[in-house]
């Protein structure tokens, strides 16, 4: 969407700000021997006392009120009876509506211990997505956030999972501008207007390239082909004129 109104800017504020609010809460309970579930409930809760509903069940009958993705899978993964268990690398998505509007962020978390190659991931994650969001300005490309994201994961020697886009988000949780890419694509040519609404979520990997479904019975749990340690870091931004302006702080 492109915000018209500071109405519609506050409700935008809000929710991003509350989905923040459950990934740090999350964050900061997770530890070996909480499982996924318990995890979830926590995050839901946030959720409700906040007047918000979950996003992936709102819109997609999602079977949690958060993403939870551990060690192998990058995205979509299930909350469930999985236990954390120490060294494991966490992904933590929440997306959620309030007041018809809606909000993504997401983060990546090691458990301690981890060897230094994963904490080295875990900081360039955060440095990658924010060499995309110094890309964001009124009347610059699109095509300049995947490009810089990707001069520093070849700089850096990271592959990027280049089948999970960043997208546009607002009144719905995926609308225009969709498929943003976070890895150079010739193909894209599009230009950030002023007030447009969108994610920034790179997925920063050890080798991996492509995200895959593993079969399973299960339609929603991605992977990473070939398998790798992966990290993702989400922020839903306006564009403006000076730059992003970040809606999903937890203050």
């Amino acid at each position: 969407m492109i915000i018209t109104s500071d109405d519609e800017l506050q409700k935008l504020k809000a929710i991003g700000r509350i989905c923040a609010q459950a990934v740090e809460v999350m964050a900061k309970a997770l530890e070996p021997g909480i499982t996924t579930l318990e995890l979830d409930e926590i995050g839901r809760r946030v959720l409700e006392e906040n007047g918000a509903q979950s996003a992936p069940e709102f819109c997609y009958q999602f079977p949690g009120a958060t993403c939870i993705s551990v060690n192998e899978e990058v995205a979509h993964g299930i909350p469930g009876s999985r236990v954390i268990a120490a060294g494991d690398l966490v992904n933590i998505d929440v997306s959620a509506v309030k007041d018809g509007f809606f909000g993504d962020t997401g983060a990546s978390f090691a458990v301690p211990p981890v060897t230094r190659e994963v904490e080295k991931l875990l900081r360039d994650g955060r440095r990658a997505l924010w060499t995309g969001l110094q890309q964001v300005k009124t009347g610059k490309p699109i095509a300049g956030i995947g490009n810089a994201i990707g001069v520093f994961a070849k700089k850096n020697r990271y592959t990027l999972i280049t089948n999970l886009a960043s997208h546009g988000i607002g009144r719905s949780l995926h609308e225009e501008p969709t498929e943003v890419p976070t890895w150079p694509d010739a193909d894209e040519s599009r230009i950030m207007e002023e007030g447009l609404v969108f994610t920034v979520e790179p997925f920063l990997s050890l080798g991996g390239e492509w995200a895959e479904d593993g079969g399973n019975g299960d339609p929603w749990t991605l992977y990473s082909d070939p398998r790798a340690p992966t990290v993702q870091f989400e922020h839903t931004i306006v564009v403006t004129r000076n730059g992003p302006l970040i809606l999903t702080l937890a203050e």
